[in-house]
């Protein structure tokens, strides 16, 4: 018999290592060091609390194109360095090619430009709505601290007025515009109080759609669409009012809900466990749908974190714009005769939860939604309705006041 000559092994090649100057860490940099991918390269996912980037730039789909066909899934956690294709396996990556790069592109790109954030808050008045929005971003942004007088009466009907403030944190600028509706609820007879406000969201969905049928389109469209709807409940204790019933099952489909208990410093904390289970129970029976609505949870770890946050609403908080020395620390909270309520401690009330919920964690999904969702849900209509949007010349349409 022959020998039986095994088979040649050629060792594999040596992998270049990683430039030390791509991709490398900024100290002024908000987001931390990028971990390599398998083989020298892969796809890093952005930090959770990053910095939001514009719609269309990255990140999951709303709309049902959620990287279908393509290997891929949520831009979550790390992809292996392999060229992937329709879901077909590639051969690895030799050495590192920079796809990781594409993040810090996109962070100094939003650095840059900025982004726009528009929040509306609803509620009867006395329920300290700009109180809230001045403590969530600790700034005197709402319409109230803009030349507000105290003399100014409740309106008759319902009114919209909004103040917008470009808020400048760690390089990032956002856009912020915070739209009040004074009048709301406020009448003896508060039937159809919630049309002025769906008509405004509507507006909004319109102008943003005219601007993307012009034959001359700008080179960044002014975004005034509403992204949050704050809905103050009052805290009587008890239940839901039948106005507070009908204005979040009429606009739940055009808007991003997000209902607090306002003042909920005026119950005791098992009074207050009781009425949040309360009114979650009357949000189900109703069929009323908040954000985060469980239909677009992109995945398992999203359904987990965001089943977390559902069992938590609606927050019960208390807003305040002045300061306490508690501790030997200055403190936001509310003087009493019996303490100081602090607002960012958790034993005291969930404005903590509210703002790390609404800006650290989903500002750019609540962003996502209202374009993936809401606005195209009202483009279609309109362009069902109309046969399609004739496009529109820079002479048939009024500039922007933004």
């Amino acid at each position: 018999m022959s020998d039986i000559v095994p088979p040649e092994v050629k060792p594999k090649p040596a992998v270049p290592a990683k430039p030390p100057n791509v991709g490398a860490h900024s100290p002024s940099s908000p987001f931390p060091p990028q971990a390599p991918g398998v083989g020298g390269g892969g796809i890093v996912a952005p930090p959770t609390s990053g910095i939001p980037v514009p719609i269309g730039s990255y990140g999951p789909s709303h709309a049902g194109s959620h990287n279908v066909g393509h290997g891929g899934g949520h831009a979550g956690g790390h992809a292996p360095a392999h060229s992937v294709g329709h879901g077909h396996g590639g051969s690895t990556l030799l050495g590192y090619i920079g796809i990781d790069t594409i993040i810090e592109q996109m962070r100094k790109k939003t650095m840059k430009t900025g982004f726009d954030f528009n929040i509306m808050v609803i509620g009867h008045s006395g329920l300290g709505k700009s109180t809230l929005v001045n403590t969530l971003f600790k700034s005197q942004v709402s319409r109230k601290s803009a030349g507000w007088s105290r003399d100014e009466k409740i309106p008759k009907t319902v009114e919209i007025k909004s103040v917008s403030h470009v808020i400048e944190e760690g390089g990032v600028k956002m856009k912020l515009t915070v739209v009040d509706t004074p009048g709301f609820g406020d009448q003896i007879n508060n039937d159809n109080c919630w049309e002025p406000i769906s008509k405004y969201i509507n507006e909004q969905f319109e102008k943003f759609l005219k601007e993307e049928v012009n034959i001359t389109r700008k080179k960044r469209i002014p975004d005034t669409r509403v992204h949050c709807c704050l809905y103050f409940i009052p805290p009587t204790g008890h239940s839901l009012r039948q106005l507070d019933v009908e204005f979040m099952k009429r606009l739940s489909h055009s808007v991003n809900i997000i209902p607090v208990i306002a003042k909920s410093d005026t119950m005791t904390l098992e009074e207050r466990q009781e009425f949040k289970q309360r009114v979650r129970k009357e949000l189900e029976m109703n069929g009323i749908e908040f954000y985060p609505q469980k239909e677009f949870d992109d995945d398992i770890e999203d359904k987990s974190d965001n089943d977390k946050i559902r069992e938590t609403m609606p927050f019960a908080v208390v807003g305040s714009d002045k300061e306490y020395q508690v501790n030997g620390k200055r403190v936001l909270g509310r003087k009493t005769p019996w303490g100081i309520i602090e607002v960012e401690n958790p034993n005291h009330c969930e404005f903590a939860q509210l703002r790390d919920f609404l800006i650290r964690s989903h500002l750019q999904d609540l962003k996502e939604v209202t374009h993936n969702i809401h606005y195209e849900t009202y483009r279609a209509k309109r362009l069902n309705e109309n046969g399609g949007l004739h496009p529109i010349t820079s002479n048939d349409t009024q500039e922007s006041n933004l």
